[in-house]
């Protein structure tokens, strides 16, 4: 039996990952979760799992809760995912918040010798050297993501002197084929509209603009202990293979499936064992044909500014993530043009004042102060 707090849990990395739950009581039980602002439907999960701990935001929340809830003991903010992350009845923790909410508790649960089932990208990529530092953490750390899942999946049984680089496949968002001349005027309703994945709004936009891609990219580099030549982007529309590796001799293995976030989840969840999760089977006979293109940089302004911060340290992955946080922001609000994105995170990479970065308390304080910086730059332009 796995003992699982689930941090995220109204997300669609929660549900999903309550869903199999649900299907695997006698696998599966949970001991914790937490969540945003979505309380209805966080009231209806404490129903259903009958959590022993819990943890929201506000305090508010926690206190109707907890009269509604007495069985089940409520925490609130960053303090109450710190308990939850510390819980010594929990095996596995699956973390999947949005942003750098989830580097501390993630921190704290390795430190604590927690399995992680990370679904967090910020969290490598604004910490993935503090991460990396932790004792044990290659063995403690799982990918939930489906590209890292795959070359998770991949590496198995793979020695570090076979590998010659890992290829993350991407589908290339809604814009693969537009015209770079008529980006400027994409909305979000047309961003939002992805071909293959259903997402959240700020990962949407992320792989339209194939950021996403890029802090793949950097995630990638720390959970696999890659050098950035070692890793790899190609444009592949269908989605059916999920990332590949290049070993030394030439050979490329590929791991394969239908678009569907269930399979990496209950991978990372049931510790490499494979389940049972009634999805869709990959019919090779209506496939036909796949298709593989090289991402345009010129295009995808924000992958090649990924790739440059990739070769340059932690410090700049701090600033683009924080960067690329408001400027997403500032698209879905209808302040900035599509094309504004990219622009807005170079400028600050390039010119926000550098500090020390010495523990993940720096590295949260970094990412508040370029927030700031950047979003003084956007009511600036506005």
């Amino acid at each position: 039996m796995n003992n699982i707090a689930l941090f995220g849990s109204t997300g669609s990395i929660g549900k999903t990952t309550l869903s199999i739950v649900k299907k695997y009581p006698d696998l599966f039980h949970v001991t914790a979760l937490a969540a945003g602002r979505n309380i209805n439907l966080f009231r209806r999960q404490i129903k259903l799992f009958s959590p022993g701990y819990a943890s929201v935001i506000n305090e508010k929340d926690a206190g109707v809760l907890q009269k509604e809830f007495p069985k089940t003991k409520f925490f609130w903010g960053q303090e109450g995912l710190r308990v939850l992350a510390m819980l010594g009845s929990v095996d596995l923790i699956v973390m999947a918040i949005l942003g750098l909410d989830a580097l501390i508790p993630t921190y704290l649960g390795l430190k604590e010798k927690k399995k992680v089932a990370l679904a967090s990208k910020e969290v490598m990529v604004a910490g993935g050297r503090k991460i990396k530092a932790i004792k044990g953490s290659n063995e403690l750390l799982i990918p939930v993501d489906s590209e890292h899942s795959a070359i998770y999946q991949l590496l198995h049984g793979v020695a570090r002197d076979e590998l010659r680089k890992i290829i993350l496949t991407a589908s290339g968002g809604p814009f693969l084929n537009a015209d770079i001349k008529d980006l400027r005027s994409i909305t979000p309703q047309q961003a939002l509209k992805h071909p293959k994945w259903k997402m959240g709004e700020k990962i949407t936009i992320d792989s339209a603009t194939m950021m996403n891609k890029g802090l793949e990219m950097i995630e990638a580099r720390w959970l696999f202990n890659l050098k950035p030549g070692q890793i790899d982007v190609i444009i592949h529309p269908e989605s059916i293979i999920h990332s590949m590796i290049e070993l030394a001799d030439g050979a490329v293995l590929a791991q394969m499936g239908i678009p569907d976030m269930k399979l990496p989840i209950a991978y990372a969840m049931n510790k490499r064992k494979r389940i049972a999760l009634g999805m869709s089977k990959l019919d090779f006979k209506k496939i036909r044909t796949l298709n593989f293109i090289q991402p345009d940089l010129r295009k995808f302004k924000c992958l090649k500014i990924a790739m440059d911060v990739i070769k340059h340290g932690d410090d700049s992955a701090v600033v683009m993530n924080a960067a690329n946080d408001i400027a997403v922001g500032a698209f879905l609000m209808h302040k900035i043009k599509f094309t504004d994105i990219a622009d807005i995170v170079e400028y600050a990479v390039n010119r926000y004042y550098y500090k020390s970065v010495d523990s993940v308390h720096d590295i949260i304080v970094m990412d508040r102060e370029v927030k700031k910086y950047v979003q003084e730059r956007i009511d600036k332009l506005c």
